[in-house]
């Protein structure tokens, strides 16, 4: 592809996602199609001789779109949101087409840089401690997600715990255990699989009635393993639960924590941003004092393209130490010299993207001023959308909701509300999920999609009162 050619099928492609976003609510939300339609579309083989860029556009509307369930479309509550924006987008293309690959220091200075500074930035914003920032003790890195944050943050937890001896001679088995709540999300047992602590190293710990882990049981448990001779590792804290959003009490369970020298890791995947406004930063009570890791995920509700995690440790020498390999081909001066970073040393994988200019292009795009109001107009819609289901009498809600997420329920059987959400995923309007909550199932809606406002939150609800009445 030559400059010029390059130059048109980019103004095609930027075109085509301009006019994707301003028809998207036209679309259902939930992709209609059925399993394998989308492969039935391709030739059973690739092509011999190269075809035009046109011909690839031309399918995205026939192939992919069909395909697609539409993440950026008003009406999806169903997950927490990947809420991208424009200049998101344009920064992703800019990184795409530098074509860095930022391993090292010296593989791009701007790749690292960049990113330890807007990370420091973004630091600042949430308020905080000076430990998980390159003036401190710490550092921040973005990783893919906050999966990546757990399995880091653990095995930073093992090299700690047992002086190295983990990453020289490999994990006793049975020796260690992990503690997290009953309400946290699937990532830590595959992050502790991964490790080779095996799941049965896991204490799911039990929640409070707000759902939010139990410090009390928590120190239960941990005294039962230490009597027994099981070294507590690392216990995890949520701040935002998948199912429901519950907080954890970060400051009582960093206590326990500091008493064993229990590694502390808070995934606030979901709500950490929100603290950006100062009337919710109590969701970050306990961090700055107790945290010895901390990730949150500004592609969910921070307009910034998925992927992007901002993964902080308080500690960086104990992530480094588990994660350092350098073969001879990797040495050079700025490494040797201890004076820079090298990504590489701060997650698995060695090879590393420039996600750092995406997010940069955001903050500096919205400002902090324009990302909390898009966080506040997100958690005052869920709190309307929550006083018109405590207004109608056939529903309940089920769980507290101080952010952008409502759980709620016909009151009544399950089988009704299954119905209920079938249906309205089925019509192509909205997209909810579901969770079980004291036993009983429940629906989930979620608010942050960068296109949400009042009338699509409005349309949902009285899809859904509308439904109600012919599922129950």
């Amino acid at each position: 592809m030559t400059a010029e050619e390059f130059r048109r099928h980019g103004r095609a492609a930027v075109d085509w996602i301009a006019d994707y976003w301003g028809r998207v609510e036209s679309l259902p939300v939930r992709s209609q199609v059925q399993p394998g339609w989308v492969r039935e579309q391709l030739p059973p083989a690739p092509p011999y001789v190269g075809e035009p860029f046109d011909a690839v556009l031309a399918d995205l509307d026939t192939i992919v779109v069909p395909g697609l369930t539409h993440w950026q479309h008003p009406g999806f509550f169903a997950y927490f949101p990947t809420s991208t924006s424009g200049p998101a987008v344009l920064a992703e293309l800019l990184a795409s087409g530098l074509g860095v690959q930022g391993m090292l220091w010296q593989t791009s200075p701007a790749c690292t840089e960049l990113e330890q500074h807007v990370l420091d930035w973004l630091a600042a914003m949430l308020a905080l401690p000076e430990k998980f920032t390159f003036a401190g003790t710490g550092g921040g890195v973005i990783q893919d997600t906050a999966s990546s944050a757990i399995l880091v943050a653990l095995v930073a937890a093992l090299h700690r715990i047992s002086d190295g001896q983990v990453a020289r001679e490999g994990i006793e088995r049975g020796r260690y255990a992990v503690y997290t709540s009953t309400q946290t999300n699937s990532a830590l047992e595959k992050g502790v699989r991964i490790s080779g602590l095996g799941a049965s190293s896991i204490r799911f710990i039990e929640t409070r009635s707000d759902l939010s882990m139990d410090p009390d049981a928590l120190r239960a448990v941990m005294k039962k393993d230490v009597a027994q001779g099981i070294v507590p590792v690392m216990v995890m804290a949520t701040v935002g639960t998948t199912s429901t959003g519950a907080v954890d009490p970060v400051e009582s369970i960093g206590r326990i924590c500091r008493e064993s020298e229990v590694w502390l890791h808070v995934d606030a995947a979901y709500a950490g941003v929100a603290a950006m406004c100062p009337e919710f930063r109590w969701i970050h009570q306990g961090v700055a004092a107790y945290a010895d890791s901390y990730s949150t995920n500004p592609h969910k509700w921070m307009l910034t393209a998925f992927d992007c995690d901002a993964c902080y440790v308080a500690d960086r020498e104990s992530l480094v130490g588990a994660l350092s390999v350098l073969p001879e081909f990797l040495r050079n001066p700025a490494t040797d010299s201890g004076a820079v970073v090298d990504y590489r040393d701060w997650q698995v994988p060695l090879g590393r993207r420039f996600r750092a200019l995406k997010l940069w292009a955001v903050i500096r795009c919205y400002g902090v001023e324009g990302l909390r109001t898009h966080l506040r107009h997100s958690v005052a819609l869920a709190q309307r959308f929550a006083a018109w289901v405590g207004a109608d009498e056939r529903f309940e809600l089920m769980a507290p909701h101080p952010l952008s997420l409502v759980c709620f329920r016909l009151r009544g059987a399950d089988e009704i509300n299954r119905r209920l959400l079938e249906a309205l995923n089925a019509s192509g309007r909205v997209y909810l999920s579901h969770t079980v909550i004291h036993g009983a199932f429940t629906l989930r809606l979620a608010i942050g999609g960068t296109a949400t406002r009042l009338e699509h939150v409005a349309a949902a609800w009285d899809q859904i009162s509308r439904l109600a009445a012919v599922c129950g």
